[in-house]
């Protein structure tokens, strides 16, 4: 479903069942709050049913106590099939939308973001590279881990084909 509604799992992610019929909604909810502190991009399977409607509701609870109220949410509803449909929202709102056992929720981390109708999270390369060029950032070296301390940071721009803006203008039907 990331490719349906942007690339959500590319950086660090897990996916949680909000079905208590095998799991005890206890451990569901220590799992939903380690996700949220450690910023894990989140997907929830089985977020609704008839019976369970409040699940959802607490699980976005527990991540707006970890997370902006505007990250990027995206509800998948029956992917890849005929009838599938995107719903893009925020983390304070989506809980309004129409869905159920066939959607799947992708709720973003904090440097997830809109672009365009997708939802992006970067990876971090701009903290280690030079994104125009490839060069290594001062402090840092080509395949080791990521140092923190004195790693300059790099604003990025980004520009839009023209072309390609207005492609994704008239493809909105996702949404």
């Amino acid at each position: 479903m990331r490719f349906v509604s942007g690339s959500t799992a590319w950086h660090d992610s897990c996916t949680i069942s909000l079905s208590d019929l095998l799991t005890p909604w206890e451990v569901i909810t220590k799992r939903i709050e380690a996700a949220a502190m450690a910023d894990f991009a989140i997907t929830f399977y089985n977020p609704r049913s008839k019976k369970r409607k409040s699940h959802i509701e607490i699980a976005q609870q527990i991540l707006l106590q970890h997370r902006d109220p505007k990250t990027p949410v995206a509800v998948v509803n029956a992917a890849y099939r005929d009838d599938q449909r995107v719903m893009l929202s925020t983390l304070d709102s989506f809980t309004s939308l129409e869905f159920g056992m066939n959607a799947a929720v992708l709720v973003g981390n904090s440097n997830s973001y809109y672009f365009g109708d997708w939802i992006v999270t970067p990876r971090g390369y701009k903290n280690k590279y030079q994104l125009e060029t490839g060069a290594v950032l001062s402090g840092q070296k080509r395949g080791h881990a990521l140092k923190t301390s004195g790693a300059p940071q790099v604003e990025t721009e980004i520009q839009i084909d023209a072309e390609f803006q207005e492609q994704t203008m008239t493809e909105g039907d996702r949404v």
